[in-house]
């Protein structure tokens, strides 16, 4: 029997970070000591008081079916109540919250609701590679919008062509960003809404998965700007360290959240019941959030000491558990990522999570460290390249 993949996934690469698990395998196999900074996911466990409610959760649940496909409405009274603790922002838990599983699926399905054949989204450049898969696999079409360091890696709204800002859908947007760290000020917040709605272009911000880690000021949600128009993403993955629970939610304009919980009703069935209840515990939890966020403050100074000790230039990002670090002169991304690999460090190269805008890869000449290796990993890393980085 002759199999045929559609042209769709035959003309999809391999997701960008598989390849650096292929990379991760290949030298432990080798017996060397691996330190990986390539995929995002945090080693830290999750808070013991999450995991120690899980049996008692599993059991007022045991006979509870299929979980809702919007989620419990205790759980989204919790998204309610976190995002006006944080934000004094008022949401309706019934009609502008709904529970997802994680980010990915969320983001990913969203366009499946609001764009139709050969309509545009604006996707940044690099960014999470979801937001213009979503797009492809609904047979839109991505205009990319790089984040340069020149601009401190905000969008410049310059840079998008009014003929392209006409026929935009959506806009993505992810601040505290992913890869670069960075931060969107208030001021810039509000071009972003004023820009979308002279276009008519809806904004998804990929928001949540980094408000919670940042070490200056805490970041604005778009939501604080307005709620017309907006969806805001948010996960309990990097904030709780919840990553294999995949639980998150989405707020924002009720008609928004409307269209997206038709698509999600079609699709999948929802996080498990017991999950949003533990999910719930943990949005009330502030102490051991704050833990994390100085763990990642003290990874994140160790490994800039060691960086910048070796004269290399580090723009330093104020949020999320990334660094953004720039190639040494003459080397491109893939060349210092294949430099690092010979003193058994893992990073992502820029190049496989940018894609070209302008005629320009804006992450050709840099890496990313995600700080999600211990302390202990974290320091060694630090002392193998103080060591042994030549430049």
């Amino acid at each position: 029997m002759d199999i045929k993949y559609s042209k769709l996934i035959s003309e999809m690469g391999e997701y960008a970070f598989a390849e650096i698990d292929k990379k991760a395998d290949s030298l432990r196999k080798k017996g060397v000591k691996v330190i990986d900074f390539g995929v995002g996911d945090p080693k830290s466990p999750t808070p013991d008081f999450v995991i120690d409610n899980l049996s008692n959760f599993a059991r007022n649940r045991a006979s509870s079916g299929y979980p809702s496909y919007i989620g419990d409405i205790n759980y989204r009274q919790a998204c309610a109540k976190y995002i006006k603790r944080e934000y004094n922002v008022e949401l309706n838990p019934e009609t502008e919250i709904s529970s997802t599983i994680g980010s990915k699926e969320a983001i990913f399905n969203f366009p499946t609701g609001f764009i139709n054949p050969g309509d545009v989204v604006i996707c940044p450049t690099p960014g999470y590679p979801v937001y213009k898969t979503g797009t492809k696999f609904r047979n839109g079409k991505v205009y990319f919008t790089p984040l340069l360091e020149k601009n401190n890696f905000l969008i410049d709204f310059a840079l998008i062509p009014d003929s392209v800002a006409h026929k935009a859908k959506i806009i993505w947007t992810n601040y505290p960003n992913s890869p670069t760290g960075a931060s969107a000020p208030k001021e810039w917040l509000q071009v972003l809404v004023s820009w979308a709605k002279h276009f008519n272009v809806i904004i998804a911000a990929d928001e949540g998965c980094y408000n919670d880690i940042y070490f200056e000021e805490k970041p604005i949600s778009l939501l604080e700007i307005q709620k017309e128009g907006i969806i805001t993403f948010y996960s309990l993955s990097k904030r709780s360290n919840m990553t294999g629970y995949r639980v998150g939610f989405v707020a924002g304009d009720e008609r928004i959240i409307s269209g997206f919980k038709k698509v999600k009703t079609n699709i999948d069935s929802g996080t498990p019941s017991f999950i949003q209840d533990a999910a719930s515990l943990a949005l009330g939890d502030q102490v051991e959030v704050l833990k994390m966020r100085e763990e990642y403050k003290k990874k994140r100074d160790i490994m800039i000491d060691a960086l910048t000790s070796c004269g290399l230039e580090t723009p330093k990002g104020d949020s999320t558990f990334y660094l953004w670090q720039k190639a040494p002169k003459g080397l491109n991304s893939i060349k210092f990522s294949k430099a690092l690999v010979e003193l058994g460090i893992i990073v992502t190269p820029g190049q496989l999570i940018s894609d070209e805008a302008d005629g320009l890869n804006p992450g050709q000449n840099f890496v990313r460290f995600a700080l999600v290796p211990t302390i202990e990993e974290i320091t060694e890393a630090a002392a193998r390249i103080k060591e042994n980085l030549k430049i």
